[in-house]
C-alpha cells in the first residue's frame, strides 16, 4: 500500500524546477477589464423642468422605472398657468403614492418625487 501511494506522488509531483519557472513567470497577473455595463443597482438623480402639463408624462415613466430620483422645476410652468400646475402636482403625488415613493415640495420652485427606496425628510418643529 506504501508503495502504491509513492507512486502516486511521483506521477502528481511536479519537479521543483518547474515549480520555481512558473512562480518567476507569474508574478503579476493581468486580469481585462470587462465592458462598462449600466449598473441597474446605481441611483440617478435628474433635473426636469415642467413647462406645460405634458412635461410630466416623461417624468412619471421616469420615476416608474424606480432607480431615478426626479428634482422637478415648476418655475415655468407656474408663471405659466397655475391651474395646469396643480394637475400636474396631483398627478405626480398619485403616482408617487402608487409606486409607494414620496414626494416634497424643495423651496419655491422645486418638486422632488422618489421612488420606493428613499425617503424625504421633512422638519416637523413647529415654531413657537
Amino acid at each position: 500500500m506504501k508503495d502504491f501511494f509513492l507512486q502516486l506522488k511521483e506521477k502528481f509531483a511536479k519537479p521543483i524546477e518547474d515549480e520555481e519557472e512558473i512562480e518567476q513567470s507569474e508574478e503579476y497577473v493581468e486580469l481585462g477589464g470587462s465592458p462598462k455595463t449600466e449598473d441597474k443597482s446605481r441611483v440617478m438623480v435628474r433635473p426636469f423642468v415642467m413647462e406645460e402639463f405634458e412635461d410630466i408624462k416623461h417624468i412619471l415613466d421616469v420615476l416608474r422605472e424606480g432607480s431615478t430620483i426626479a428634482l422637478v422645476n415648476i418655475k415655468p410652468l407656474k408663471e405659466k398657468d397655475l391651474v395646469e400646475l396643480k394637475r400636474a402636482i396631483s398627478k405626480l403625488r398619485k403616482t408617487c403614492e402608487a409606486i409607494e415613493g414620496d414626494i416634497a415640495g424643495f423651496g419655491e420652485d422645486y418638486v422632488v418625487a422618489v421612488p420606493y427606496f428613499a425617503r424625504i425628510h421633512r422638519n416637523n418643529t413647529v415654531e413657537q
